[in-house]
């Protein structure tokens, strides 16, 4: 079969139930310009895609729902939650690790290797992400099991959706979205649990003591969660998430993804036992990889848009083969080089995870990370920042000294009190007097409350002769046995 032939076959496919172009209008038919939404009912799947989907849904609902109780010992004073995004104390706390606010740069980090790490997924197996991460695929899955529940599988629903309004229709609809709404309930409510401490917020929020921004959080992730995952569906996939566009750019000829083999299924015709192989493909036209489709399509149409790569199209695919005799595998994961060698009638190749663009995502990706550990291993338990008061740029003594002001800003990163000393460097002879404390001749010690931020007016005063410019600079340094920090700032002086 050659290229000519697998694109007769797409046209051919195409033309039996693939998406069309809209027809021009013509002078009695008016444009279409909206399409009604064409509700799918997704039948169950049995395989080891579903089952590995079952895994994977538990365990990230698992570790969504529990990570905000486990406890983490940080001392006397500290919160003990894990992972805590304390806004209040301006802190992010994951575990053993604590970011402060001027540490956002860890967080960005983190975002990046987040973006390069799903690249680098991508253009390995395709959406992946998608099929089986992706919070819209995994809380749509636990919609659908509790939807299955009340109604039945897709027969059954189909059926009932049909059926006029009665008793039991009401009572299994109403019953469905009462579990969907404490579903999204728990959803939104664990959410919040992320910002304050778990225990304590549990406790006041039924009796209406809780924060106002967790009640409007809470609210606002129910009513996604339940829009979203009960009523939206495979719209938010297709129309509103920005990854199926994006991720057409980061795939190639060698990604590994969810492919129908054309030149075995094809010519697809319907089989009875008994009927003879020779002369067609082994796809028997079942139909049974689209109703199990949570987004409605034909795998065997071709790689599309709308398309997550959930994978259960595998699964229901060889159940059917199984069941007529024919070998696994006509719905697999392949890569389209091998599909357009097999149609050519040319030897398969090993799947290729090296390639220069995988080594690319690789590479940014380690130097990203290096970069956070070496931060990491080498920051400091305790930070400076100084700002020049602009009001008065300086002050020109009676002795002819110049005198500039400065707020000093101490963040003591430790769980003790620390007591600092305090040096100035870069002009000769220059001296500090913190307001309250007295003048030094070059050194101060200031005290550092644990774990918290302690500010201090500090006066520099400097010989003129000390003064090269209207513009000299001057360095702050803290010290103490745990280590040295230090910045530089502006010293300002009177035009030479």
């Amino acid at each position: 079969m050659g290229k000519a032939t697998l694109i007769d076959l797409r046209a051919e496919r195409g033309a039996r139930g693939g998406s069309q172009p809209p027809r021009p209008p013509g002078d009695d038919e008016p444009p279409v310009l909206y399409a009604k939404r064409r509700q799918i009912y997704p039948k169950l799947a049995f395989g080891r895609v579903r089952s590995i989907k079952w895994l994977l849904l538990f365990a990230t609902l698992g570790l969504y729902y529990l990570l905000p109780w486990i406890r983490w010992d940080r001392g006397l004073g500290a919160p003990d939650q894990a992972v805590l995004a304390d806004f209040a104390a301006g802190r992010f706390y994951f575990f053993g690790l604590e970011i402060w606010p001027q540490e956002v740069y860890y967080i960005t980090g983190l975002l990046i290797l987040a973006a390069v790490g799903l690249f680098l997924v991508t253009a390995l197996f395709g959406r992946v992400w998608c099929g089986y991460f992706c919070p819209q695929t995994v809380w749509t899955d636990l919609f659908l099991v509790v939807e299955r529940f009340f109604e039945g599988d897709r027969n059954a629903r189909m059926k009932l959706d049909k059926a006029p309004l009665s008793v039991n229709k009401a009572a299994r609809k109403t019953a469905k979205h009462i579990v969907w709404l404490l579903v999204s309930f728990a959803t939104g409510g664990v959410f919040i649990l992320y910002w304050h401490d778990a225990p304590s917020l549990a406790q006041t929020f039924f009796t209406g003591q809780a924060p106002m921004t967790a009640y409007v959080f809470a609210g606002l992730l129910t009513l996604t969660t339940y829009t979203l995952a009960g009523t939206m569906r495979e719209q938010v996939c297709t129309y509103m998430c920005p990854w199926p566009r994006i991720q057409g750019a980061l795939v190639d000829k060698d990604t590994l993804a969810i492919t129908y083999r054309y030149e075995r299924g094809e010519p697809r015709a319907p089989h009875k036992k008994g009927d003879a192989w020779e002369g067609r493909g082994d796809c028997i036209d079942c139909q049974q990889c689209v109703v199990v489709c949570p987004m409605g399509i034909d795998i065997r149409d071709g790689a599309q848009l709308e398309c997550i790569q959930c994978g259960l199209c595998i699964d229901a695919c060889n159940s059917v083969m199984k069941k007529v005799g024919r070998p696994a595998n006509l719905i697999a994961y392949d890569t389209d080089e091998n599909v357009a060698r097999r149609c050519n009638r040319k030897p398969v190749t090993p799947f290729r995870p090296l390639r220069p663009r995988t080594i690319l995502y690789v590479g940014v990706f380690a130097l990203t990370g290096s970069i956070m550990l070496f931060g990491l291993a080498t920051r400091s338990d305790i930070d400076i920042s100084v700002l020049k008061d602009r009001s008065v740029p300086f002050v020109k003594l009676v002795s002819g000294d110049i005198r500039n002001t400065y707020t000093l800003k101490v963040s003591n990163k430790q769980r003790n009190v620390r007591t600092l000393s305090l040096a100035v460097e870069g002009l000769t002879g220059a001296r500090i007097e913190i307001i309250g404390e007295g003048d030094t001749s070059g050194a101060a010690h200031v005290t550092a409350e644990p774990d918290g931020v302690d500010r201090y007016r500090i006066l520099v005063t400097a010989p003129a002769a000390a003064v090269a410019s209207a513009k000299s600079t001057v360095r702050f340094v803290l010290s103490d046995t745990s280590g040295t920090s230090s910045v530089a700032a502006p010293f300002d002086g009177p035009e030479t």
